[in-house]
């Protein structure tokens, strides 16, 4: 009897020393693989949505880095700002190109204007708190809120507004309408190298609703192909590699 104890005891414990070493040897290989990505330059980004998530590639040029759920704005990453007549601020780099296209929509009857600009993380994060609070006080549990709020406000980190080349564009409804300015938009914003970020047929590749009045530089060459061949920014990276 002492001898079948004896046995059930050890067998116990071979049990849990394995399990130990199973934890330690998948602990060791997921810090090899952290190591990696930073000898790499990929630090993940931890986070409540996306455990993992890279640095996004800046390798096609600053106008064509693509920002989202599985990556993060880059590291250190420095922009020079321009800041507009209501005070918004945007890269400097697109400026010429936004002014432009403001200017042309004005000469054919239309009032339209930067309702937002370039944004701090910080900022971002205000934002999807307040989203998320704003669900709550609507009766979702903190976790339904949460995935709510990310169906139309990127997670801190990954919005193209901390990038500043990206723009939300509003009308002035006391002179024209919102759907007078998305339309001329979508029809006319590539020219100027912007595109329609959000569309509504790319839902399921870029994870955001429609967002009819977010624009996105990413210069007038890239701009004309991804309208001509309906391609969204992850579509169109996709063909560069």
């Amino acid at each position: 009897m002492r001898s079948y104890k004896r046995y059930t005891r050890r067998k116990r414990l071979l049990k849990q020393i394995a399990v130990v070493a199973l934890v330690f040897i998948l602990g060791f290989v997921l810090l090899r693989a952290v190591s990696y990505m930073v000898i790499q330059g990929e630090i993940p980004m931890i986070n409540s949505f996306n455990l993992f998530r890279r640095e996004a590639d800046t390798s096609f040029g600053w106008n064509l880095i693509l920002v989202n759920d599985d990556y993060c704005v880059p590291r250190n990453y420095e922009v020079e700002l321009t800041e507009l007549s209501n005070g918004e601020k945007v890269d400097s780099r697109i400026y010429p190109q936004l002014q432009q296209m403001f200017d042309d929509a004005r000469a054919e009857g239309l009032e339209l204007f930067v309702r937002e600009g370039y944004r701090t993380t910080q900022d971002q994060k205000d934002i999807m708190n307040e989203r998320i609070q704003q669900y709550q006080n609507e009766g979702y549990s903190r976790g339904e809120a949460k995935k709510l709020a990310k169906e139309y406000v990127a997670e801190p980190g990954t919005s193209e507004h901390e990038l500043g080349i990206a723009v939300d564009i509003n009308a002035d409804t006391s002179k024209c309408s919102s759907d007078a300015v998305y339309t001329w938009l979508a029809n006319n914003a590539y020219k100027y190298g912007f595109i329609k970020r959000y569309p509504d047929n790319k839902i399921e590749i870029t994870g955001v609703n429609n967002e009819p009045w977010h624009y996105r530089y990413v210069g007038v060459d890239a701009a004309l192909e991804m309208q001509e061949k309906g391609l969204c920014l992850e579509e169109y990276i996709e063909t560069l590699k």
